[in-house]
């Protein structure tokens, strides 16, 4: 039977400065100032047409991401956060997470944000290379990248996270170890770090820079987990490290199978519908133009299946470092475990699982070949 798990809520603000030629997210370029107060009341609307899937849970997290959030003055962002409140209890102990980008095109300092409301923050750095941070075109330099970092560490922010990516163009090993030491000398308590990749509709992809050939880049990864755990930061999903007690609640939420609303610009939320036994897929209307002001900001709505379900939460959960409760599977699918155990036999006998009384293990192997492993549950 399905259970309700926490309910996070993510908000989406899609503006930036400019688009980067790597980023395929939902995002669009400033032009002129910025609908701040506007789209924070369309944000607070569109979270009271969703009010039905609260079900009388407090919210356990919040993300503001983006686009480039700290774009908004914290005045604004106090603002949506007071407007969820008044909506939607909040845990105790919740995390709120914003995306800020170093430089000096943000509106207001981080500790503004900080007093908005704001817990964590995540500043997309990217790399400490000014020749690099060029080419991915971002607008910040690599002195911005480290003040930016020591401001987070001095606003009193619970925690913050640091965005490095590797295999950037023209990347040597050494620059990417050198990337990697710079962040931690920094001492944030959560990297994130993982792999540029090409994706479709991105400039990146009409005109490819010239990358790290494969060699380069598993000298990289492998490398540079060492280092990363040699650092104190302990690898707890694909792409996520960070010092112990210090995981980002929001992303494991996800990964977990957890409820999530999402409000603004094409933001897409997941959630159970206890009494009706059923999970719902939600999109919202994608361009800002169609979404300011909308009578109905939703564009999309589908369900999850039940046939559907087990592999929709191996494809997230496999994503996390530790092990898969059975129970787990059982509360956030309304399946027995037994639906996965033909799958995970087949995956024990090609060493890729270890299977316990309560849990599945991945082993270190399976963690490098996890499609692999989910195409056994297709067979």
């Amino acid at each position: 039977m399905l259970k309700l798990p926490p309910l996070s809520l993510y908000i989406h603000i899609p503006w930036c400065v400019q688009k980067c030629p790597y980023c395929d997210f939902n995002s669009h370029g400033q032009h002129g100032e910025l609908p701040q107060q506007e789209y924070v009341d369309d944000l607070l609307a569109d979270l009271k047409n969703d009010a039905a899937y609260v079900q009388g849970r407090s919210l356990y997290s919040i993300f503001i991401g983006g686009g480039t959030p700290s774009l908004f003055d914290a005045d604004q962002i106090r603002r949506l956060l007071d407007g969820v409140r008044a909506q939607i209890p909040f845990a105790e102990d919740i995390e709120i997470t914003m995306e800020a980008n170093p430089g000096t095109l943000e509106h207001d300092d981080f500790s503004a944000y900080r007093a908005a409301g704001v817990t964590r923050l995540s500043i997309g750095v990217q790399s400490f290379s000014s020749d690099k941070l060029n080419l991915l075109g971002r607008i910040h330099d690599k002195h911005e990248a480290e003040v930016a970092a020591s401001k987070a560490a001095q606003a009193g922010y619970q925690s913050f996270n640091l965005d490095l990516m590797h295999g950037l163009p023209n990347q040597s090993f050494e620059e990417a170890m050198r990337d990697i030491d710079k962040a931690a000398a920094l001492n944030p308590p959560h990297l994130s770090w993982y792999q540029l990749t090409i994706e479709p509709n991105t400039l990146f992809h009409s005109k490819p820079p010239q990358l790290p050939d494969d060699e380069a880049l598993w000298q990289i990864y492998e490398q540079g987990q060492q280092r990363l755990a040699a650092l104190g930061y302990e690898q707890y999903e694909i792409s996520a490290y960070a010092k112990p007690g210090y995981q980002c609640r929001h992303n494991l939420n996800y990964w977990q199978f957890g409820d999530y609303l999402g409000i603004g610009c094409g933001a897409h939320g997941k959630i159970t519908q206890a009494e009706e036994q059923r999970i719902v897929r939600t999109v919202k209307i994608k361009h800002p133009k169609g979404y300011l002001g909308a009578d109905d900001y939703l564009f999309d709505k589908s369900e999850v299946l039940p046939e559907d379900r087990a592999l929709e939460y191996l494809m997230n959960r496999l994503r996390l470092m530790s092990p898969i409760p059975k129970r787990e599977l059982e509360d956030r699918t309304g399946l027995k475990a037994e639906v996965l155990e033909d799958g995970m036999a087949r995956g024990a006998a090609k060493g890729l699982v270890i299977i316990e009384e309560k849990h599945w293990q991945l082993t270190a192997k399976g963690h490098m070949f996890v499609n692999e492993l989910l195409g056994l549950f297709c067979e």
